[in-house]
């Protein structure tokens, strides 16, 4: 995410616009400070200063008051922490800032939305049957099979006239989002984890709010995988691992084999390839230095089971050395999954754009 800010001048934004701008800032920098309120709100100080983000109307303490009224944020011995509403907060922000983006679609998104019964019309028409909707009768060109056959002086209507808009069908759909934890998401002096977990905040708030009947699970991988509770998110930090992608795409299959939903899918975001394992007898076998074939003929043999499982792997690569390319292709094609090769800015885009496509299913494929 980022928030371009020039020199205030009056006028230019209410006070109210600007409170709402400013939390929308300490929202994202909460993120990337791993939940550490005092040194995003010190960022704020620096941003301001360069930016003349305050004045008179609207000062440093007043933000930090309405931070606290707002109830975003409380003090707790010598420092702030945040609250559960700030947490939520913290989701709203992110998922707005990424539907905003959302206005045009990424190039490359691979999907096929199918046509059947279901809310959503389309502009395409197919003739009515039992069970279609009266409301989606297209009544233009009903009337005109009509007048067709027996002219406007004969004009009688019968079932063989009526055409219907086609509609997609929503169906339930498990997602588990697996995100890389490896150090190499912070090397380089590129920050690629805040983009990351700003798409996991923003992802885990769609589905609670619109659709709560989808099962969403946050899986996160370095040398071991382990389950992430949606709370806990934005305090995420990167540690000195390697990248086990073997045993996050095992929780993650162990963790779809519960659901019964139609749709199972693993959004994997990562920046690197597999580099650890572990053994027969549990230890972990790592190895930082080129495509190790003991390595990545696990992590295939994992992509296969997946694949048998109707489990589909969207891996989203935040990097794009030749030699990962490589491996994400084979990957893909082992899985039969899809591949997207994204810049941070746009990470949200292509995830949110192929996950909502996903819910769309083929009505008669169920019978």
């Amino acid at each position: 995410m980022r928030f371009r800010y020039s020199q205030w001048k009056p006028g230019s934004m209410t006070d109210e616009q600007r409170l709402q701008s400013l939390m929308a800032l300490f929202s994202y920098l909460l993120v990337r400070s791993s939940g550490d309120v005092d040194e995003a709100l010190e960022w704020i100080q620096k941003l301001a200063e360069q930016y003349g983000l305050f004045d008179r109307s609207l000062s440093f303490d007043d933000l930090v008051s309405k931070l606290k009224e707002h109830g975003l944020i409380e003090d707790a011995k010598d420092k702030y922490v945040v609250t559960q509403k700030g947490v939520q907060r913290i989701r709203q922000d992110a998922l707005r800032h990424i539907f905003t983006s959302l206005k045009k679609a990424p190039e490359g998104s691979h999907e096929t939305p199918f046509s059947g019964r279901g809310t959503d019309r389309l502009s395409e028409t197919k003739k009515w049957s039992f069970g279609d909707q009266p409301t989606n009768i297209d009544v233009t060109s009903t009337v005109t099979n009509a007048l067709k056959r027996d002219g406007i002086d004969r004009f009688q209507l019968q079932e063989e006239d009526l055409e219907v808009y086609e509609t997609e069908y929503a169906t339930s759909c498990a997602t588990v989002l697996m995100l890389d934890i490896s150090h190499s998401m912070i090397l380089y002096g590129e920050d690629r984890i805040t983009p990351a977990k700003q798409v996991a905040l923003a992802l885990s708030e769609l589905i609670s709010t619109r659709f709560p009947k989808d099962y969403l699970a946050l899986v996160v991988f370095g040398d071991e995988a382990k389950t992430v509770s949606l709370s806990e998110l934005p305090f995420l930090n990167v540690g000195p691992y390697h990248t086990n992608t073997r045993a996050g795409l095992q929780l993650a299959r162990s963790l779809l084999r519960r659901c019964g939903s139609v749709n199972k899918q693993v959004f994997m975001v990562t920046d690197g390839k597999p580099s650890a394992v572990f053994d027969d007898a549990g230890r972990l076998y790592k190895n930082s230095f080129g495509l190790d074939p003991r390595i990545v003929n696990k992590t295939l043999d994992e992509a296969v089971q997946c694949r048998r499982e109707k489990i589909v792997v969207s891996t989203f690569m935040v990097a794009r050395d030749p030699y990962l390319i490589n491996f994400v292709e084979e990957f893909t094609r082992s899985n039969q999954g899809r591949a997207y090769y994204s810049d941070l800015n746009r990470l949200g885009e292509f995830i949110f754009v192929d996950y909502l496509r996903n819910r769309r299913k083929r009505f008669g494929s169920q019978h």
